[in-house]
């Protein structure tokens, strides 16, 4: 092949004279003692070189190929040598390639691209192409020197790369979940549409670099055990307060680590590997706010029934203590006319007997007909969770009155043992009041406060009001049936504080109005802690404006009530 190629060469060019000629000074010697090199190494070379070399002349007719030619292309000399190159092209190949291909050359230029060519048994490969002009001492193109590679595998393995990397971006961003993916320096690598949602959503900067902060405080050293042992984690969830004016939002994370072979050069020999975090950002708020609000109709039905059956008892036990008062004079009158024996009151002794003996029936039968209250399970409570269960479940009267609710729990705070219920129906009543005293409010300020706080033996919560608060001289009557301090109490008995005081003994606290509190009222109620248990912090169940004041917020919040 060498020969022929060679000698077809010589027979149609002037280049091996041309060499002969420049033999002294290109293969003469290097210049350094050593023999000059032998022009016939030059054309092994050429020949054995792993890259496919062609020589044309202007008209791209084939002139000489060296051996790696006929490896990639299946044409042997004899079949090749006289041909136009076009005998490889392939008609796939745009010809805005090869205008841009001779455009080039003919200006005395080196041309680089990729064809697809066509081998001799017909099948197509991508062939990374060079093609440069040979000049003459006159700066004259005399022929095209071609050297081509076959790089069909590596441009099929590429792809496939390509395609898979865009059908795991397809996948990704057709979930409905955001997820990315984060280096060892919490550094985004991939995103999908919904992360990128969160971006402008959120405004708290890199949505990643945020959670990965509150899921390393939530989780602490635990954290670190999964990453060194490449376990996930699933369901952890964040309450995420929005932009101003907007809700806040429920979120739930979920991570997954993995490790991946580093391509830079440094780690060629090293085979080091480098952890990257999958996490996925689903948006919860829907789900929450469903769930919350079924919570609540539940939490209103067991209420409801409670409180009726609590008022119908109540009020039965308030008319038997009314009737008690006259009965009570009825039988003291009856004891002093028994006392005188007179003959001429016999007859009133009779009737007043008779009256206490009317008396003593219907107290039993109204007696009868009082209902008892279910006794429930005691279990230990987060009083925080039952006043912002409470809240929500006036959440509509407070809003209508435009009422500032400023709500500040104590974050650690002990739990009690009582009635989840019987301390719904406590604290729902003692709302209700200052709800409707902050309506009777003669400054027009509408405000409520209510706050939590503990010591070594007792649990204390406190409820405030801007309204016009109890006279003093009132205070210690607002506790008995049927007594209350509003001029129209409407279809309201004056049982409510009655109620409200009978669950704080049930519970063994004590309940009392603050006579240092002006204007407004106070009520502070006091109960004793549950050893044993520890403390449970407090945490919101619901994304609603009932948020505990910290001192980021304190200040704004008392400014504006």
């Amino acid at each position: 092949m060498k020969k022929s190629s060679l000698q077809f060469l010589q027979e149609h060019t002037a280049m091996v004279t041309m060499m002969d000629e420049l033999a002294p000074t290109v293969f003469g010697g290097t210049g350094l003692g050593q023999g000059p090199m032998p022009y016939h190494l030059f054309v092994e070379t050429v020949e054995q070189v792993p890259i496919a070399i062609s020589i044309t002349d202007k008209k791209a007719k084939i002139l000489y190929v060296n051996q790696e030619f006929v490896k990639v292309t299946g044409y042997q000399p004899e079949d090749i040598l006289g041909e136009n190159e076009s005998v490889l092209s392939d008609k796939r190949t745009p010809r805005a390639v090869y205008y841009d291909l001779w455009h080039t050359i003919r200006n005395k230029k080196v041309w680089r691209g990729t064809l697809c060519n066509r081998h001799k048994e017909g099948r197509r490969y991508i062939a990374d192409l060079t093609i440069a002009p040979m000049l003459d001492e006159e700066g004259t193109i005399t022929h095209y020197i071609g050297m081509h590679r076959d790089i069909t595998q590596a441009h099929e393995a590429d792809q496939r790369v390509i395609n898979q990397k865009l059908l795991i971006e397809s996948v990704i961003n057709s979930s409905p979940m955001a997820m990315v993916v984060v280096d060892d320096e919490d550094k985004v690598i991939l995103d999908n549409h919904n992360y990128k949602t969160l971006v402008s959503d959120l405004d708290k900067g890199e949505p990643a670099a945020y959670f990965l902060q509150l899921l390393r405080e939530e989780m602490g050293e635990e954290w670190a055990q999964l990453q060194s042992h490449e376990q996930g984690f699933n369901n952890r969830e964040f309450r995420i307060e929005g932009k101003p004016g907007r809700r806040a939002r429920w979120f739930s994370c979920a991570g997954n680590w993995f490790k991946e072979k580093e391509a830079h050069a440094d780690a060629f020999f090293d085979n080091t590997a480098k952890p990257y975090l999958v996490l996925t950002i689903t948006d919860i708020t829907r789900q929450r706010r469903q769930m919350e609000e079924l919570h609540i109709q539940t939490l209103k039905t067991i209420m409801s029934e409670d409180e009726r059956v609590r008022g119908i008892r109540e009020t039965l036990l308030g008319a038997i203590h009314q009737i008690h008062m006259p009965m009570n004079q009825i039988k003291a009158a009856e004891q002093i006319l028994k006392h005188k024996n007179d003959a001429n009151t016999a007859g009133l002794l009779q009737i007043l007997q008779q009256i206490q003996q009317s008396g003593e029936e219907a107290i039993a039968t109204m007696q009868n007909c009082v209902p008892e209250v279910s006794q429930s399970t005691l279990v230990a409570v987060n009083l925080n969770q039952i006043l912002h269960e409470v809240l929500l479940l006036n959440d509509q009267r407070i809003w209508s009155q435009g009422i500032d609710v400023h709500w500040r729990p104590l974050a650690e705070l002990p739990n009690i043992l009582g009635s989840e219920n019987r301390l719904r129906v406590l604290f729902n009543q003692l709302l209700d009041n200052a709800i409707d005293a902050v309506g009777d409010s003669l400054t027009g300020e509408h405000r409520i406060r209510i706050s939590t706080d503990a010591d070594s033996e007792l649990l204390y919560v406190s409820i405030e009001d801007s309204g016009p608060g109890i006279p003093e001289e009132k205070r210690s009557r607002v506790f008995e049936p049927f007594y209350t301090t509003r001029a129209n109490s409407g279809q309201k008995a004056g049982m409510g504080l009655v109620i409200a005081k009978e669950i704080v003994t049930q519970h063994h606290g004590f309940i009392d109005i603050d006579p240092n509190f002006d204007p407004g009222c106070r009520i502070k109620i006091s109960f004793p802690l549950l050893r044993d248990v520890g403390s449970n912090q407090f945490i919101i169940r619901e994304n609603s404006r009932y948020q505990p004041i910290n001192a980021s917020n304190k200040q704004a919040l008392e400014g504006g009530g």
